[in-house]
This record gives structure tokens, sequence and C-alpha cells, in this order.
């Protein structure tokens, strides 16, 4: 992916001017290793999503086992990991501008795999929530550190493939957890599913720890700062001084906010509406929207490369395109009466909306100095999953809740309101129209939410403009 002598890390300027930074001569690395790296790099990220993931398909039978609501859901498959995930990035972040990296990226893959395996013995909403919890304090030393890796591995001008690369974990994790975790709860249930998934980091974050380089060991740990140069405030007055920053981070925290509600409710719309059992949903859900995931996170990463070089605001014009386009496409897949039509319609949507993660995080690379990279993104980071993942999925349950409650046609029983009629389980006399509510009011809550996307699209449109007279400068 890149060359031995254009690995390393390289200094970035801003708004015409070089920014500051401690960074060491380039550690020469072969092209063989780089690649090495980058796939070990891109594994982990795998299991770092099937892992954040897998209670997506996992929800309808956790669901019904531990009697729970929508909003409950959401609060468990979002709000508890996203709030803990964001807030503990910030202080990991910190450490890995300035510490070892590839231990930070290892501890971290042993802690959230050891509690997503504890997720399968949880007997409650509450031990569930804490399990979901630590899978989330877990994974926050991942990504930070690993895109500032990356940038010290690859040059400047194929950053955006690379990161974007490393992004496919995001579309494969996904398709790994909704395929292993349905097939895997079909035969032996959920609980099973979650142990299988947790316990093969604990032995990868070894090899992980053996093997990645980590350059700062041979070229010298950064100086600590004299002034605080590389924290929480400085890094943030830095990216607040870029406009295309600004657009980019609430643009991608729209994109993921959309996403992340869809991820948590579409395994249980095709369940719900269609009659699909987790494992039916895993296998073709899984491999549709993975395979369209996948090739939406490289070509997006390939497109900003390529054509940005020549227009930077080529590098955010690609995923405002995509956004835009997907947002009012979702709506047919939605409404389709056959679940192979659904599954047809909302992938093509699918692949434009996964063209965002390589341009967006790669815009992010070049605002900030090196020894301040891991910050950046933890700060942006912060951001998009406390929107988008955090808010997003509790979002999508509220409003599904609230559309089934309005949607309960209870006159021929004489009962008015969806919580008399039904409660949490039907009663006989009342279960078609408590199932028909169930049904519509989640199929409308997914067309509402794939809407909001057209905010993220204008956002990232106007990044690109703020790219236009280049704020910013590759070395």
């Amino acid at each position: 992916m890149t060359d031995a002598s254009a690995a390393g890390p390289d200094t970035t300027s801003q708004a015409g001017s070089t920014a500051p930074t401690n960074a060491s001569p380039a550690l020469p690395l072969s092209a063989g290793y780089v690649r090495y790296a980058l796939w070990m790099l891109l594994i982990i990220y795998i299991l770092n999503f099937l892992d954040r993931s897998i209670v997506g398909i996992l929800a309808e039978d956790i669901r019904r086992d531990l009697v729970l609501d929508d909003w409950q859901i959401g609060i468990m498959t979002g709000l508890a990991f996203a709030f803990f995930y964001t807030i503990l990035g910030i202080p990991i972040a910190r450490l890995a501008d300035r510490g070892d990296r590839v231990t930070i990226i290892s501890i971290s893959l042993a802690v959230w795999s050891g509690f997503t395996a504890l997720c399968g013995l949880a007997q409650n909403f509450t031990q569930m929530l804490l399990g979901r919890i630590g899978v989330g304090v877990g994974e926050a030393g991942c990504t930070p550190a690993a895109h500032s890796l990356i940038s010290d591995y690859v040059p400047a001008d194929r950053r955006a493939r690379a990161i974007a690369f490393y992004g496919l974990g995001v579309p494969a994790g996904s398709l790994l957890g909704a395929v292993l975790g349905g097939v895997i709860a079909d035969l032996w249930g959920w609980r099973t599913a979650f142990l299988v998934a947790g316990l093969p980091g604990v032995a990868l974050a070894l090899v992980a720890w053996y093997t990645l380089k980590e350059p700062r060991r041979q070229l010298g740990f950064p100086a600590k700062p004299a002034t605080g140069e590389g924290g929480f405030f400085p890094t943030l007055l830095i990216l607040l001084k870029s406009r295309a920053y600004v657009f980019v981070t609430l643009a991608a925290a729209s994109a993921a906010f959309v996403s992340y509600g869809q991820g948590a409710f579409t395994p249980a719309f095709f369940q719900r509406i269609h009659g699909m059992s987790a494992g039916e949903v895993g296998v073709w859900l899984g491999i549709s929207s993975g395979v369209g995931g996948l090739i939406g996170t490289w070509l997006g990463g390939y497109f900003a490369d390529k054509y940005g070089a020549k227009n930077p605001a080529a590098f955010l014009y690609v995923p405002a395109i995509g956004m835009a386009i997907a947002s009012v496409t979702f709506t047919p897949g939605y409404l389709s009466a056959s679940w192979q039509s659904a599954l047809l319609l909302i992938w093509i949507p699918g692949v434009l909306n996964s063209l965002w993660y390589g341009p967006a995080f790669a815009t992010v690379q070049k605002v900030v100095p090196p020894n301040q990279r891991a910050m950046a993104v933890a700060i942006t980071l912060f951001v998009v999953n406390l929107v988008g993942l955090g808010i997003g999925p509790l979002f999508a349950g509220i409003l599904s809740d609230t559309l089934r409650n309005l949607m309960f046609d209870g006159s021929a029983l004489g009962i008015a309101d969806f919580a008399t009629a039904c409660g949490k389980t039907a009663a006989t006399a009342s279960e078609a129209a408590c199932i028909t509510a169930r049904q519509e009011g989640l199929r409308w809550s997914l067309i509402i939410a794939c809407h909001l996307g057209l905010m993220s699209a204008a956002l990232f449109w106007l990044g690109g403009r703020a790219l236009l007279p280049a704020k910013v400068t590759q070395s």
C-alpha cells in the first residue's frame, strides 16, 4: 500500500502556515510490513465492529427473552455503549498521542472482547446494560490510536485510501456479526453467539501486542510538551479554526445518526414484517449490507484520493452526493411486500451511504500536526458517536414505540391504547392488532430516520466548499 521510503510521520500545515510538530524522522518500514500492519489493524477493527454490532441481529431474541421495549433496545445498542466510548476516548487518545499506541490497542481489544463474552451471561436488562458499557469502555482505545499509527505508516497522498481500508472493518465486522450472530442464535441461542464473538479477540490481542511496530519505540517517545500542546483544548482550538473540519464532523455525526439507527432495527424489521428468523436475516442482510458497505467504503476513499488531488472540494463532494441519493431511495425497500425485493432495494442506497468514512477521517488528519492526530480523531469520534451511536438507535426506538402507539387500532376490542391492550406480551384477543402496530411503527420509524440523511449531505457539501481555498495543504 506504500513503499518503505514513504512510510512515517509527516508535517501538516494549515491556512498556509506550518503546524507545530515534534515528529521524529521517518522510520523505514518495508512495503510488506506496512501491508501486514494495515491488515492486522483491519482485522482488529473487524472484531471491534463485530462485537459492537452483533447485538443488532440478536436484539429481537433478547427483547423477547428479557421482555424489553424498543426504547430499551435503543439504549442497549446505542447510548449505553456510546456514552462511555466517547467520554473515555478523550483521555485514552491523550495517552495515544504521547505513548505506546500498540499497547493501548492490544489492551483495548482484550477488554472489549471479554465484556462481549460476558453479555452472553446477562439475566436481565441491567446486566446486559453493564456488559455493553464494558464493551464501550474497551473499544474507546482502538480507533484514535489506530488512525494515528496509520498516519505514521502511510504518506499523506494515500492516506484517505489507507484509512478507508481500515474503515472496511465497519461493514466487514457488521457482516460477520449479522451472519455469525444470526446463525449461532438459531442453532444454540443468543447467549452462545456473544461468547463465540468475544473470545477470539482475547487471543488476537496477544498477537497484536507482539507483532505490531510502534515507531516511537525506535525513534523515542515524544517529549512532554512544555505548553500543553497535544492536549484536548489545544487540539480542539486548532480543529475549530477549520470550517472544513466543523462541517465534516457535523456531517459524519448526521450520517452515523442515520446508519446506527438503521443498523439497530433493520434486522428486527425483517423479522417482524417478513417473518424471517435471526439466522435468515443474519445471512441475507449481513452479506448484502456487508458487501455493500465494503464497496462503498473503499470507493469513498479511492474517489476522494483520485479527484481530491485536483479539486480539494471533491474530497467531500463524493460523500455529499452519495448521502443525498441514499436518503431518498431507502423508502421503496422498507415498503416492499417481499423480503427479497426489500433486500435489493435497501442494498443500493446502502452502498452510497458508506462513501463518507475515508474522506471524513482523512480530512481530520489534514488539519492537525502528527502529535495531535489521535486526540483529533477522539474529538471527532466523541461527536460522531455520541450523536450517531448514542442517540440514533434511541431515537429510532422511541419513534418506533411512539408510532406503534399511534397506529394501534383497538376499536374492534373496545380498547383505545396499545399499552392496555398489549403490554409487553399481547393477549390472544388483541395479538393481531398488537403485531400490526409493532410492524408499522418500526417500518415508518426507519423511513423517517433515513430522510435525515439529507442534512448530512448538505453538511458534507458545505465542507467541500470550505476546502476550495485550500485551507490545508498536504506535506
